[in-house]
């Protein structure tokens, strides 16, 4: 089946617009002899004259008298979609986001981001949904908005990435823990018993990787499904956490935190999206809200 050419629709807005050959020229900028090509085209076309000689000028026949309203509408409606898109409305925005985070994220930002969402754009509404593995799916088939987490070697390449914060590992007991007042040598942290939070529940997290380099092991007593519950246990047990600072910084008030008795290196935590709403402009405006309830600045 051939297809129309939709640029008559122009062709054919223009011409019952004026109501001549030679208006229509001079609006689209032809020729009148190639408007004159058109109008024949569009004749044959649709099968009916659409605009009749009537003493000097030219009067449009019932059929594009019909069509005369309906061929405006979609003229519109393609410069619409096509055209740049319109400054962003944001008290007039009605729209939900979905974040899909990782743990402690809504702890310690989520209160701050919906206070700076509340007051620029009442009508957007968040949709925080837990991350459980590092599977960028969501993001690439729309499910997801926008993922915060550590970018790893799992992250789809296509992605796009924007750091928010640095963190590094601490340590953290309840505040009357028998190492309360005490300095926590590496001696001390390997003879207390600990819990591991790991959403995957694997037996061992990066602090082991970093102990066993020294050629040394923590008993692991307890693992967790995430720093919140890894801390919960910590508060009510002997029991000592190691989890990220900043993302953590909610979760552990009233508790004692000490820098680990040994090297680990800091990590970034990011925010990834995928590339097809960079240039959607309110995606961009809550690209801008995340950084700056991290602390983070300006959007890029």
């Amino acid at each position: 089946m051939t297809q129309p050419d939709l640029n008559l629709l122009i062709t054919l807005d223009a011409l019952l617009s004026e109501g001549s050959v030679a208006g229509a020229a001079r609006r689209l900028r032809l020729s009148p002899s190639a408007m004159s090509r058109a109008l024949a085209r569009l004749r044959e076309t649709t099968g009916d004259p659409l605009l009749v000689r009537a003493g000097r000028g030219l009067v449009p026949t019932p059929r594009a008298l019909a069509l005369r309203a309906q061929v405006g509408g979609l003229v519109r409606d393609a410069q619409a979609v096509l055209g740049r898109a319109h400054e962003l409305d944001l008290a007039g925005l009605v729209r939900t986001f979905t974040l899909r985070v990782s743990d402690g994220f809504v702890e310690n930002v989520g209160a701050a981001l919906i206070a700076r969402i509340a007051a620029q754009a009442p009508g957007v509404r968040l949709r925080f949904v837990q991350k459980a593995d590092k599977d960028s799916g969501p993001l690439r088939e729309g499910d997801v908005d926008l993922e915060t987490g550590v970018v790893g070697r799992l992250a789809s390449p296509e992605l796009r990435t924007r750091a928010l914060f640095q963190d590094r590992y601490i340590g953290v007991m309840r505040a009357d823990h028998p190492l309360g007042g005490r300095n926590v040598t590496l001696a001390r942290y390997l003879a207390a018993r600990h819990v591991l939070a790991s959403r995957r529940g694997l037996e061992s997290g990066p602090m082991d990787e970093a102990l066993q380099a020294l050629g040394r092991e923590r008993h692991i007593a307890a693992i967790a499904g995430g720093f919140s519950m890894a801390l919960a246990l910590a508060r009510g047990t002997d029991l000592i956490a190691t989890v990220p600072e900043m993302h953590t910084a909610t979760l552990r008030e009233g508790m004692r935190s000490f820098a680990l008795p040994f090297a680990m290196a800091p990590f970034t935590v990011s925010m990834l999206w995928h590339p097809r709403m960079d240039g959607d402009a309110a995606h961009r405006w809550l690209r801008g809200c995340v950084l700056a309830a991290c602390g983070t600045g300006a959007p890029g």
